[in-house]
C-alpha cells in the first residue's frame, strides 16, 4: 500500500471480504465471480461500505463522485449523498441524453466507449472516481481521460475491490498522474 492510500482497518475488510460470495464457473467456465450482492443485501455491510467510500472522499477533498456504469453507480450514488457531494455517472455510450464527452478504451476483444455529461464537471471540481471492482483497469482509465477533458481535476479512484492478479493497477499509474488508488480489498 503507498502512503496516499485510505486506511482500511482489518475488522472493515474483513466484513466486507465476507461478504463477498465466489460463483464458479461465472459468466464462463474456469472464471471465479466475485459476487458483492450478499455486500450489498446486507445493510450493516452496506453502510459501512458506504460511510467508508464517504471518507475517503473527504480525505481526497472531492467535491464530486463520478460512478462508472453499472454497479459503480450502486456504490457512488449513496456514498456522494453521505458526503454530501453531487453525483455524475459515467454511462455506456448512446445511454445519456443530450451533448456528450466520450472517451474508447481498448478490451481483450475489441472497444467500448464510455460518456459523461461535461457540463456536470467544471474547472472547479476535484472528482473521486467510485467503482465496484478494478480489473484490467480499462474502463477506469477511460474514466480518468474523461474527467481531465471535462476539465475536472482527478481527487482519485476507490473501488471496493481490487483483482490484483489482472494488473489494472500498473496500467493506470500513468493516467493517475500520482492521484491515489484506494482499494478496500484486494484479492
Amino acid at each position: 500500500m503507498s502512503e496516499s492510500e485510505a486506511t482500511v482497518p482489518d475488522a472493515v475488510r474483513e466484513m466486507l471480504l465476507g461478504r463477498i460470495r465466489d460463483v464458479a464457473d461465472y459468466p464462463v467456465p474456469g472464471v471465479m465471480f466475485k459476487d458483492i450482492t450478499p455486500l450489498l443485501a446486507d445493510p450493516e455491510a452496506f453502510t459501512v461500505l458506504t460511510d467508508t467510500l464517504a471518507g475517503i472522499c473527504a480525505q481526497r477533498r472531492a467535491t464530486k463522485v463520478v460512478g462508472l456504469e453499472a454497479r459503480g453507480f450502486i456504490l457512488g450514488a449513496p456514498v456522494a449523498v453521505r458526503a454530501g457531494l453531487g453525483f455524475i455517472p459515467v454511462r455506456k455510450a448512446g445511454k445519456l441524453p443530450g451533448a456528450t464527452l466520450a472517451q474508447s478504451y481498448e478490451l481483450e476483444y475489441g472497444t467500448a466507449e464510455i460518456e459523461v455529461h461535461a457540463e456536470d464537471l467544471t474547472s472547479e471540481d476535484r472528482v473521486l472516481v467510485v467503482d465496484d471492482v478494478l480489473a484490467t483497469g480499462g474502463t477506469a482509465e477511460a474514466s480518468l481521460q474523461l474527467v481531465r477533458r471535462a476539465g475536472a481535476h482527478v481527487a482519485g479512484i476507490a473501488v471496493l475491490m481490487e483483482l490484483g492478479f489482472l494488473g489494472g493497477r500498473d496500467r493506470l499509474k500513468p493516467a493517475l498522474r500520482d492521484a491515489p488508488l484506494d482499494a478496500l480489498v484486494t484479492v
